[in-house]
């Protein structure tokens, strides 16, 4: 077939004639072999599938010893095939005994050929087998022959994906494919999820491999590429990107890659062999994939997604031009699965909720932080969520078993029944411990010596409302009112978000509500807000310093809230104040509403409370003057410890590294309560720490009385509450703090302290 350009072509719609046959899997795969053979002019065509133990098996020959399929076998590495499945890159050679990788299996009988040519056969990136021609002749391949030989393995890429091969393993093994697989990521929302995989952007299945007219082809591909890169151009031009910055630098190497000459031109080559254009880009970025994810190079393989997205999006674009290629069903009207486990790169917090709570057992994410929109909404919706899980997507299907253990931050896919056994037991085991703290609901929560402990439920959206009869909190600690903000697509208006303000207080039949104002900017970016990338946002233009900047955005929020809490008490407190001066300004803004319903005659609320969240260590020097103004104060562990630490909460090489239990940290909060105590202003707890059964004795122990963290630990801490006997643990907590240098002595003392007085901390929970 060397010069003709219609082999290919031919050599597929024979393929596709194979596969339309009703015939068994053996036969289908014994006929593709001969016609690839036959079609190539080569003496030998043998195809390997990679089995789930990681070891290469000959499933079908043309020209070999037929006795040896399904009894040779490689390891991965071993020989040319299996160097060829390590390294996911193809092996074009002339006298291929001498190349070092070569190993000899006299069964086969291939010692007579002295010309190999092998290429993988992948699928999304993925090393599904190894699909091999041999000539006795001394000879290289030609770059026709190769690019016809990568497309077939495409054909069997998809025979093997389709299941039709189980069960033909001499050895009675399962495919790789399907092989159980643990994946380790970062615990980003605690819980165990046993479901479905429903990937949240299905793969673009082509289904026309089968080039017609290339030179259409090839116009087509010209077409969709030309408008790929006026997107990334328009999006490097936006008024938030164009300013510089770290933002910048990523999109500007994102459109060098859609620039890329070599990309297109593999693209052309794939078209050439008789590929559609939807099937070329297919070809092209499985291809890719396979060699970045085995680059050691960590710039080449932090841009994998980069060159994902771009074939995505240039999929997309052909898509627009004529549908030959359907997205998976997840994408129908056929609707999601009641046990979906999302799987994504990443996603928004309005995307999750678009799925349903009720349908949602488990979140996936390749990427994510504990601080990203996203996670915030798992958590507060309390879906089991796993981040930082590498390669997730491309590693299950739709409709695959998973399992995700939140707690631990695994991931299992397609888990033995062994596993799958064990997480049942442990999900029947919580759903009993959840019982009996369901149990304690309506018992105050008093500590074994009389102490009243008020717990509260942090929350932010109207789904969260439900759990605050359900777990037994006594109000609400912690509304934060950006979440409202993060899942509309458009700024809300004044009277929508007094209808959601009204709703939470409705829902609470006159227990207190703490709302916080608008805690938006830095990781918490706003769709209909432009706002300029930071190199530090953490540390950025956010919350009330953005509130201050852009008054019209805090005011009528306050509006909002006055209107909505009118004949009630409203609780109104103001994030990420440094200095009293801030917490001034936003105190003036809110008189001037107040001024504003009293000479229009509205309704005011019958009491007005307002207060700071201590999150900035600066404060910690000015709260003398701080207390004078406010009348309660929140402390917001999660961001005054990262800033006292000086360590990022979203970065994953820093998580656990610092605890909220470390004694310098401990001993700030001391100082606050003892001024609080002497100030007679109340301080709740808010964040992680209030929500763990060690934190929230540590916090009793140094004098708080009020905790507010998510409802799914309220039953826990209520529960080490009722056995605590609190005077004695305080008498001795002080002074052992003084003395302590880690976190672990702390733990330490907390935990032999509750194993003496059987004080109940949940396992896994501490």
């Amino acid at each position: 077939m060397r010069g003709n350009l219609g082999g290919p072509r031919i050599l597929l719609r024979r393929l596709r004639e194979t596969m339309a046959k009703p015939t068994d899997a053996q036969e289908r795969l014994n006929e593709i072999v001969r016609l690839i053979a036959a079609n190539m002019v080569a003496e030998v065509c043998s195809v390997y599938v990679l089995r789930a133990d990681n070891r290469l098996e000959l499933y079908a020959t043309e020209g070999l010893n037929p006795n040896a399929v399904h009894h040779t076998q490689l390891n991965v590495g071993e020989g040319l095939v299996g160097h060829i499945a390590l390294e996911a890159r193809i092996l074009n050679l002339s006298e291929p005994q001498e190349h070092p990788a070569f190993a000899y299996r006299p069964e086969t009988g291939e010692e007579i050929y002295h010309a190999f040519l092998g290429v993988p056969i992948l699928r999304a990136g993925r090393v599904l087998g190894v699909l091999v021609v041999q000539n006795k002749s001394q000879r290289i391949y030609s770059d026709e022959e190769v690019e016809a030989l990568q497309t077939t393995a495409m054909v069997l890429a998809e025979l093997i994906a389709s299941g039709e091969l189980k069960g033909l393993s001499g050895q009675g093994g399962d495919l790789d494919l399907v092989r159980p697989m643990r994946l380790t990521g970062l615990s980003m929302a605690e819980g165990i999820g046993l479901g479905r995989v429903v990937l949240h952007e299905p793969r673009i299945v082509v289904t026309n491999l089968i080039a017609e007219d290339l030179i259409d082809e090839e116009k087509r591909l010209d077409t969709a590429i030309e408008q790929l890169r006026l997107s990334v151009d328009d999006l490097l031009n936006r008024d938030d990107i164009s300013h510089g910055g770290e933002h910048r630098d990523i999109l500007e190497a994102y459109r060098m890659f859609a620039y890329d000459r070599g990309w297109v031109r593999r693209m052309v080559e794939a078209i050439h062999s008789g590929l559609t254009a939807e099937a070329a880009v297919e070809r092209v970025q499985s291809d890719t994939r396979a060699r970045m994810l085995r680059s050691t190079d960590p710039y080449l393989r932090d841009r994998l997604h980069d060159f994902d997205d771009l074939a995505n999006r240039l999929l997309r674009q052909l898509i627009g031009h004529r549908q030959d290629a359907t997205e998976s069903e997840s994408e129908s009207e056929t609707g999601v699965p009641s046990d979906a486990i999302i799987v994504a790169r990443n996603m928004g917090a309005a995307e999750l909720l678009d799925y349903g709570r009720d349908h949602v057992r488990g979140l996936v994410l390749e990427e994510g932080a504990p601080t990203s929109h996203v996670v915030i909404v798992a958590r507060a919706l309390g879906i089991p969520t796993v981040g930082q899980a590498e390669a997730a997507v491309s590693l299950c299907e739709d409709g695959d078993a998973i399992i995700v253990d939140g707690d631990m931050g695994h991931v299992h896919l397609r888990p033995p029944s062994d596993v799958e056994a064990s997480y049942v037991d442990q999900v029947k085991f919580r759903a009993k411990r959840q019982e009996q703290y369901r149990k304690l609901k309506d018992k105050p929560a008093v500590t074994k010596d009389g102490v009243e402990v008020e717990l509260l439920m942090n929350a932010g959206l109207l789904v969260d409302l439900p759990n605050l009869a359900d777990a037994g909190a006594k109000g609400i600690g912690l509304f934060r009112t950006e979440l409202q903000f993060m899942v509309a697509e458009s700024f809300p208006r004044m009277r929508e978000q007094e209808n959601v303000y009204r709703k939470v207080l409705d829902s609470t039949n006159g227990m207190p509500v703490t709302f916080r104002s608008l805690d938006v900017g830095g990781d918490k970016v706003l769709a209909f807000l432009r706002m300029a990338a930071e190199e530090n946002p953490a540390m950025g233009w956010r919350a009330v310093r953005l509130g201050l900047d852009r008054p019209g955005l805090l005011r009528t929020q306050m509006r909002a809230l006055l209107h909505a809490a009118a004949g009630r008490d409203l609780k109104l407190m103001f994030p990420m104040i440094t200095n009293v001066g801030e917490y001034d300004q936003a105190k003036d803004l809110f008189n001037r509403e107040v001024a504003h319903l009293e000479r229009h005659g509205y309704e005011k609320p019958s009491n007005i409370l307002l207060g700071a969240m201590l999150e900035v260590p600066s404060l910690l020097f000015e709260l003398d003057e701080l207390m004078d103004r406010v009348d309660f104060l929140s402390i917001g562990t999660n961001d005054l410890h990262q800033f006292m630490m000086a360590s990022d909460r979203g970065n994953t090489r820093l998580s656990g590294r610092y605890s909220s239990l470390s004694p310098p940290f401990l001993r700030a909060l001391r100082h606050v309560i003892r001024k609080g105590d002497k100030k007679g202003v109340p301080v709740t707890i808010c964040g992680e720490l209030a929500g763990k059964p060690f934190g929230a004795m540590a916090m009793l122990a140094l004098g708080f009385r009020r905790l507010s963290m998510v409802p799914s630990s309220i039953g826990p801490v209520k529960a080490m509450v009722l056995d605590l006997p609190l005077a004695e643990l305080a008498a001795v907590f002080s002074d052992f703090l003084d003395k302590a240098v880690s976190d672990e002595d702390i733990k330490t003392f907390l935990g032999d302290y509750a194993e003496k007085h059987n004080v109940q901390v949940s396992a896994g929970n501490v």
